[in-house]
């Protein structure tokens, strides 16, 4: 979907969430935490949402929300990211948007 990429382009971190998930939350504190401010895209307060979320699941996120991209690249849903943060991967590719106090 062409408004999925233009935002993942657009921004350096994005996460497609819904305002009232959960996980969605806690994934987007990790970013918080790691010194990283992503662009929050809530599909539930998009006109477009329910299109945004079945091109999400077709372009591979096993669950749909929340769905993170990192330089216009699609990273996964929060076993991905956890998986990676875990790893330490996740931090470097984070590092070209942390903030000065974090890099």
């Amino acid at each position: 979907m062409e408004k999925i990429k233009r935002l993942s382009s657009e921004n350096g971190v994005v996460i497609f969430t819904k305002s009232s998930c959960c996980i969605c939350y806690s994934v987007n504190v990790l970013f918080q935490e790691l010194g990283v401010s992503p662009k929050i895209h809530e599909i539930d307060h998009d006109p477009e949402g329910k299109r945004i979320e079945k091109a999400l699941t077709k372009m591979g996120c096993s669950a749909p929300i929340p769905a993170v991209y990192i330089s216009g690249m699609f990273i996964g849903s929060t076993n991905e990211v956890m998986s990676l943060h875990l790893s330490g991967s996740l931090i470097k590719l984070l590092r070209p948007y942390l903030s000065p106090v974090n890099n």
